[in-house]
This record gives C-alpha cells, structure tokens and sequence, in this order.
C-alpha cells in the first residue's frame, strides 16, 4: 500500500511540473511581446532542464519563443553574432522536434528566420572586415555555413576570412573540409550595373540579368569567369602546414591534390611554390619547366610565375614573366602594375643610403647620384604605370603611384593633367 502512494505522490509531482513549465513559456512569450528579451530567455532558462520530459509540442513552443528572444536581441545589436547563433540553434531544435513528432506549426516560421539569421550573418561579416575585425566576421560566416551546408562558398569565405585574421590553425580544418568535398568554387557570375544604386548586381542565370537589361533596370551586362580555388585551397594548407613545421604532410597534401585533379593547373603552380617555400630549388625548377611546357602561352600563368619569382627575390624572372604576359594579352592590367612595382623595390636602398648622408661635399656628392639614378628609376615606372591607369581609371592606387613620380621628377603639367582627371 505504501508503495502506491509513493507511484501517487510521483505522478503529482510531474504533472505540478508539467503545469509550470506551460506557465513559464507563457511568462515567456508576454515578457517577449513586452519588449523584454532578456527577461524572457531567463524566464527560459529556468525551464530548461524540464523541456525534455514535456510534450512534443511544448518543446516546439519553447524553442521558437527562444528562438524569437534571441533574434530580438541580436535585432537590437546585443552581442548580435552571438545571439543570432543561439536563435538559429533554438530553430534548428524546434525543425528537428516537429520533424519528429510530425507537426509543424512552428517550422515555417523558423525557417524564415533561419534564413534571416543567414543574411544578417553574412552582413555582418562584411561590416566586420571593413573594420578589421577579421576574427569576428570569419565566425559569422561560419555559423551561416552551418545553417546551409550547401552553400559551400561560405565555408570557403569563412576559412580565408580565418588567414586574414592570422589564425591559420582555425582556417586549417576548414580548407581540410573544402578539400573532403572537393570544393572548386570555379563558375561564371553574371553581372549588369544598376541604374539606381550605380553598383553591379549579380544574376543567377544570363537570361535574368539579360531581362532586367531589357526591361531598363540594368545596363553595361558583363560575364565573368571566376576560376577555380582548388589551388589557392590546398596552397593554404600546404604553407599552414609548413609554419606548424610538418613540411612531409604539406608536400603530401599538395601531391594528392595533384592527383585527384590533375588537369588543374594551380596546382602544379602550388606545389611549385611549396618547393620554393621549402627552399627546394631544383624541384622548383623542375615544376616551373613543366607549367610552361603544359600551357606556354597561357598569360594568367605567366602571371602567376611571375608572382612566385617576385617572391623569391628573382626580379629578372619576374620581369621576363611580365613582359611575357604583355606581350601575349596587352590589356593585362596587373601585369603593368606588377612591373611598376618590381621597378620601385629598388627605390628603398637608394632612400635608405641617402637619408644617411650629410652635408659635406662628399656626401652632397653623393646624394646627387644616388637622386640621379632615382629618377632613372622612376622614368622607367612611368610607361607601365601610365598603360595601368589607360586601362584602370578607376583604381586610386594606380594613380597616387604616379602622381608621386610625377612629383619625385618634378613633372609638373603631368602631375597637374592626371590630378584634373581624378
């Protein structure tokens, strides 16, 4: 008998609890109609170790007034990433517990909100990379990429983002799963300027772009071909590997890249650059020699090879690639930046020796020298740099370039025509 009232004094018990948690998600929702999100997800919180003996459609109550308080909070900019990642978790939570049971009066609703959390992530994100805070915006797009695995490129953004920030070993096991899924990011991007905003908006499909053409709310279509990212990919994990010192896995890393892709042709240009990363100089050259037998005329290869002998202070290569460049597609913008620039990098210890030098004849002397050869410097950037800003007018960078030369040799109406162009 006395183990009856026991079983009794139980099923009170639950059914007590039961009663409060219907009142606390009550309390909730008007704490929440109220204005008052913080409030409301307290009010939450209390009931949060009862939720899982409730029933299915009180859990999904719980969860999308959680879900709501969250988003109103991040809505009100409080700890905005933060809390639009715990207002999708709730979602998510409340769609899988509808999906189970079989009922969906919430999950519509939170799916748009799971939707527009995505946006304002991804927003956000953006606002944080014009303020450096790279860290902050690479987390972001993670979190967006988790709500919408198949939106790969964000998990791609989310792991560059990561290298911008200087954390690598974060970025690392990102690019591994670009890698897994063998994430190439290569495609066209349809594209056409927006007569109001003045900015180029992008279009799924060319017949899209093509109607909004017609229809008079775009002009200047343009096609652009993005290619594909496999190299930057593994060239990132590669050197990430290399800095944590586990140079025979970056070397692996790379070769089985190869393999699974061999007719991409970063690649090869990646593992080029691991060897001459590892200062391995005759595997270097024997990579290089086989980029240039597979495509000899290949200008954005050429390009790249450039970069790479820039980078390894061969400035004869990297001018040879340039040039090479130029002469195959004369409208190669960067290659004429490139060799502006690789002129000026003998600018520093020209500076350097004449901020040392003092008054005396002697060094006066030899001030007048080294100025000498610095204009000859200068004259030979200006040809490259005036073709860049024929065909880049737009680019600021360009132009403040050779304003400065202008300045540095004294030419004065060429200095005064350019600046009137701005």
């Amino acid at each position: 008998m006395k183990s009856k009232y026991v079983i009794l004094a139980s099923a009170l018990l639950i059914s007590v609890a039961t009663f409060a948690q219907k009142d606390q998600i009550k309390d909730a929702e008007k704490a929440l109609k109220n204005g008052d999100s913080k409030s409301a997800i307290s009010i939450l919180d209390s009931a949060d170790y009862l939720i899982a003996n409730a029933k299915d459609t009180e859990q999904a109550q719980f969860y999308f007034v959680k879900g709501n308080a969250y988003l109103d909070l991040a809505k009100k900019g409080v700890e905005e990433g933060k809390n639009l990642s715990l207002a999708a978790d709730a979602y998510k939570t409340l769609i899988s517990t509808e999906k189970a049971s079989g009922k969906t009066k919430y999950s519509t609703q939170a799916a748009a909100s799971i939707t527009d959390i995505k946006g304002r992530l991804i927003n956000g994100a953006i606002a944080d990379s014009k303020v450096n805070k790279n860290a902050e915006g690479a987390k972001k797009i993670y979190d967006a990429y988790l709500l919408d695995k198949k939106d790969t490129i964000n998990l791609y953004y989310a792991a560059s983002t990561y290298v911008n920030a200087g954390d690598f070993n974060t970025a690392l096991p990102l690019y591994e799963e670009l890698k897994r899924i063998n994430y190439s990011g290569k495609g066209t991007i349809f594209l056409a300027m927006n007569k109001t905003t003045k900015e180029e908006d992008s279009f799924a499909t060319a017949n899209e772009r093509d109607l909004s053409v017609k229809i008079g709310t775009h002009e200047k279509p343009r096609t652009e071909v993005v290619p594909s990212k496999r190299g930057e990919i593994y060239k990132n994990i590669s050197l990430i590997l290399v800095q944590n010192g586990k140079i025979e896995e970056a070397k692996k890393a790379i070769a089985d890249a190869r393999v699974a892709n061999p007719d991409d042709n970063s690649l090869l240009l990646t593992e080029a650059n691991l060897y001459l990363e590892t200062k391995d100089f005759e595997t270097y050259k024997k990579l290089i020699n086989e980029v240039l037998k597979k495509n000899p005329n290949d200008p954005d290869l050429l390009f790249n090879l450039g970069v790479i002998s820039g980078n390894a202070k061969n400035p004869v290569d990297a001018e040879k690639y340039y040039l090479k460049v130029i002469e195959i597609k004369p409208d190669y913008t960067n290659a004429y930046i490139n060799l502006a620039a690789l002129k000026l990098e003998d600018e520093k210890p020209l500076i350097d020796e004449m901020n040392k030098l003092g008054t005396s004849a002697k060094d006066m002397k030899r001030y007048d020298e080294l100025k000498a050869k610095r204009n000859v410097l200068f004259k030979s950037t200006i040809p490259y740099l005036k073709k860049a800003v024929e065909l880049d007018p737009k680019n600021q960078d360009i132009s403040k370039t050779l304003l400065n030369v202008y300045s540095a040799l004294e030419m004065t109406a060429e200095y005064k025509a350019l600046k009137a162009s701005m």
